[in-house]
């Protein structure tokens, strides 16, 4: 006696079809996403006082650190460590680069070797300075 034999003698059970058909997906749904881009709508995530540039494509590192000092300085830190990985140095130069001309930041270091090392950078905001401009 097989195993679905015995199952179905023991407790009625009948077999269950785990095939989607076509008619059970509503059409709305599958009409409704678009296959190049299936996040439409932005996604809001909450600023902290460190960005890891690892998910960052290189392209995008420059735009992104200038936009993430902006939130950062809006929310008041007065300190932030950017994460950029030690690599050749390529991303830590240009964040510096952006650092360098982004008039409320005071200065910036290596993070502690226990905060990422050569691979992060702390930099020390002046939301006074934005004030005055």
């Amino acid at each position: 006696m097989s195993f679905t034999s015995w199952l179905k003698r023991m407790f009625d059970v009948q077999p269950v079809d785990h095939s989607i058909s076509s008619s059970d997906v509503e059409t709305d749904e599958v009409e409704d996403v678009d296959p190049f881009n299936p996040f439409p709508e932005p996604i809001t995530i909450e600023i902290g006082d460190v960005i890891d540039l690892h998910t960052i494509p290189p392209q995008d590192v420059k735009r992104a650190v200038e936009a993430y000092l902006v939130e950062a300085e809006a929310k008041g830190f007065q300190i932030v460590r950017i994460i950029h990985g030690k690599g050749i140095g390529v991303q830590r130069e240009i964040v510096r680069t952006v650092l360098s001309r982004t008039p409320f930041v005071v200065d910036w270091t290596d993070a502690p070797p226990d905060a990422g090392g050569l691979g992060a950078t702390i930099a020390h905001l002046d939301r006074s300075v934005s004030e005055k401009s």
